[in-house]
């Protein structure tokens, strides 16, 4: 079907590249009117440029989703460029590695910021707006390090774990308002950063893609495949839907524990 987001205005927060940026790219092919929220400016501006000169409809303005205030002003902006907000994607997150003896007080703190406490921010700013629109989706971009075993992750587990908290108890809440929240697993999709970080830890690409054939679906994921299920549930073809975790991650986070290990976390 085409343009399943005719005149909806969808905000996505870690929008300029990666996975924020695959789900704001084809949330404006299907008709959405979206706005991008980053910390980069330049590559905000690109990618927003690139979606108007596909003869779609796009916003960027500057966020830096630690900031509470900054959150509220994206909101806000978009509510006014557009006339309404139907749909938040909180996709901003960051996952360096370390084990519980390698994670200082410091780095517990940042991770559970950015990968928490933001969506936190951006969703208490965006519900107001979702109200005055009569409804919406609310579309938490998780990991399967929020529900599976990940000793080398453990504040960004943590974050995510809390991430799926927030997105139940939210469901619950908001389910009067006819707003839906729920959670979205991407998988393991090679992207520069996660290549990028995967080289340092003395993979190489061969490594990699052997790796990815080992998965339960026998591929990496991508962005797109990503980017379809948020489609799902930013669009009315979800309206019952909430409260769901849905897996895009090949079927890594439902194998038994200790047969995981194909999936380099």
């Amino acid at each position: 079907m085409a343009e399943r987001m005719t005149g909806k205005v969808a905000v996505v927060t870690g929008g300029a590249k990666g996975i924020g940026r695959g789900c704001a790219e084809m949330l404006a092919r299907e008709g959405a009117a979206v706005v991008i929220g980053d910390i980069d400016r330049d590559v905000g501006a690109q990618t927003s440029a690139g979606i108007r000169a596909s003869g779609h409809e796009a916003a960027f303005y500057p966020t830096d989703v630690l900031r509470e205030e900054q959150c509220a002003s994206l909101m806000s902006r978009a509510a006014h460029a557009y006339g309404r907000v139907d749909v938040l994607i909180n996709n901003v997150g960051w996952f360096p590695r370390g084990t519980l003896e390698e994670t200082t007080s410091e780095l517990w703190d940042a991770v559970l910021a950015i990968n928490l406490r933001s969506h936190f921010f951006c969703t208490k700013h965006a519900v107001p707006h979702l109200r005055r629109s009569g409804g919406g989706s609310i579309i938490n971009i998780g990991s399967t390090a929020g529900i599976q075993a990940t000793p080398n992750l453990l504040a960004y587990s943590a974050a995510k774990g809390g991430l799926i908290s927030m997105t139940r108890t939210l469901a619950g809440a908001l389910a009067p308002d006819r707003i839906r929240v729920n959670y979205v697993v991407p998988g393991w999709i090679l992207t520069e950063a996660e290549i990028a970080l995967q080289h340092r830890r003395g993979l190489d690409d061969e490594m990699l893609m052997r790796a990815g054939s080992a998965l339960p679906l026998g591929r990496h994921q991508t962005i797109e495949d990503v980017a379809y299920a948020v489609l799902f549930l930013a669009s009315d073809e979800s309206s019952q839907v909430t409260g769901t975790v849905l897996n895009v991650d090949a079927g890594v986070s439902v194998l038994p524990i200790g047969a995981q290990s194909v999936y380099v976390g």
